[in-house]
């Protein structure tokens, strides 16, 4: 690709780390989620639902949806997202969780290379 072409391309990492204070409705609005989606096939939805009722990782795989984070910021269009959720041990003391420092993931301070978006359009689930 020129580089006229990877500058239209934007990759916004976002960490985020949330507390379930209410598993039952969380669970509950994920499998309300589940319902509602009718290209979902049988199979996966039996499996979607049985997973969502035992993690709650899962059901907010099944809730958080990249797509609402962008659609209406102006002059931009989604071109791929993918997400993971897990359940954590979580330590806001701890320096790992410093969420002011700059830092790639292996723990060097610096800047990506300006990496392009590749691919098709999709979103990932756990």
């Amino acid at each position: 690709m020129s580089d006229s072409e990877t500058s239209r391309y934007v990759r916004v990492q976002v960490e985020l780390v949330l507390e379930v204070d209410d598993p039952e409705r969380l669970s509950a609005a994920a499998l309300d989620r589940i319902s509602a989606d009718e290209s979902m096939p049988d199979d996966e939805r039996a499996h979607a639902r049985s997973s969502v009722r035992e993690d709650e990782a899962e059901a907010l795989a099944y809730l958080v949806e990249p797509f609402d984070l962008v659609k209406e910021v102006p002059g931009v269009g989604l071109a791929q997202a993918s997400w993971t959720s897990e359940v954590i041990d979580y330590d806001p003391d701890a320096v790992e969780w410093g969420l002011d420092e700059d830092y790639d993931e292996d723990g060097v301070d610096g800047e990506e290379d300006g990496a392009g978006v590749e691919g098709e359009v999709g979103a990932g689930r756990v």
